[in-house]
């Protein structure tokens, strides 16, 4: 992976009903992509309109699904035999692969790139996503397909037994001798129908606190930071250093924490040039994240790619030595995505 992915967005999974981040763009006259706003229903793309989407699947069939941004907005793309679906692995080593239309499931998060047709729907020549993200909606899926099932069931259990109630009453209404009879038979059936109302209403929980998952997908919140300190000028690990690295990897193996990443980042001092202090900054990033992986053998998939940012965002001042020393530094952020950690608790 190269180094302008270094920074990306922290995916990390989709769930059934609902969905994540977004970005789209169109063509302005003079053939460059720039942002547009989105509105909040069923988007229509201008007929031969260039225009990039990115969001979560929440309808697919054979040749078209529905794309919902996070605002709400729904866009219908629409598959040729000529749009190209590839999936990236998420390590340092393997690029895109190629994909099918069988691979478009519903809650995963995915981009897709085309044209606009007639119909105002987006025809896609390109679609991307992350293998990561495909397996997890492969997971989501036979998890609530089951619950969308029951749920219709007792629907139509319900339906049925409200039949059976008619039937029952307009027996007792034609022969009256028989209306005891008749009433227990009436009150048998409310009583299933109220079973199965209380079935169905477990199953739209269920499929509620789903729909609540899939919103928190691709949410991530900061759990704790470590910070590992150099002497100037050198991006060499001082035992104190491999100290803390070793706190922040104990923090996440011994936690059994659900659906974590590691964010590694590096800074230097004021002190030489910008273009040098990037460099420094990043050789401490990348200090630290070939620590973690040599010492502890931390999966490829957790480990954001280590960037340096240089002198930016100091925590202290540069004018003084103490300050010097406290902006020498590499954070080790622990985030926790929202979703997972929510499902892992149910």
């Amino acid at each position: 992976m190269s180094r302008k992915n270094r920074n990306f967005h922290l995916v990390a999974l989709a769930l059934i009903l609902s969905l994540a981040s977004v970005a789209l763009a169109q063509e302005n006259p003079t053939g460059e992509l720039v942002a547009l706003n989105a509105s909040a229903n069923t988007r229509n793309v201008p007929d031969g309109q260039k225009f990039k989407v990115r969001g979560i699947v929440i309808k697919s069939n054979a040749d078209s699904f529905t794309l919902r941004e996070p605002d709400g907005t729904e866009t219908i793309v629409t598959l040729t035999d000529n749009t190209k679906i590839k999936a990236a692995k998420k390590n340092w080593f393997r690029g895109y692969k190629t994909a099918g239309a069988s691979s478009i499931l519903r809650g995963l998060r995915l981009e897709a790139e085309g044209r606009g047709n007639q119909a105002g729907e987006l025809v896609a020549a390109k679609i991307r996503f992350d293998e990561q993200d495909f397996r997890t909606a492969q997971a989501l899926e036979s998890r609530v397909d089951p619950v969308e099932t029951l749920a219709t069931s007792t629907k139509l259990l319900a339906e049925s037994n409200q039949e059976r109630i008619t039937v029952a009453e307009q027996n007792a209404e034609r022969l009256s001798g028989q209306v005891n009879e008749l009433s227990a038979l009436a009150a048998a059936a409310n009583d299933a129908a109220g079973r199965a109302q209380a079935s169905a209403d477990r199953a739209q929980a269920q499929a509620n606190n789903a729909s609540e998952r899939i919103n928190a997908m691709d949410d991530y919140e900061l759990l704790q930071t470590f910070t590992v300190h150099f002497r100037s000028g050198s991006a060499v690990l001082s035992p104190e250093a491999k100290a803390e690295i070793d706190a922040a990897a104990t923090k996440v193996q011994s936690d059994n924490l659900k659906g974590w990443v590691i964010e590694i980042v590096g800074y230097a001092d004021s002190r030489g040039n910008r273009a040098d202090n990037r460099s420094l900054s990043d050789r401490r990033a990348d200090a630290v994240i070939n620590y973690l992986v040599t010492t502890y053998n931390l999966p490829l998939r957790r480990l954001v790619q280590p960037f340096g940012y240089g002198s930016l965002n100091p925590v202290a001042d540069n004018a003084t030595g103490e300050g010097r020393a406290l902006n020498r530094r590499v954070e080790i952020r622990v985030l926790v995505n929202k979703g997972l950690s929510s499902q892992a608790g149910v």
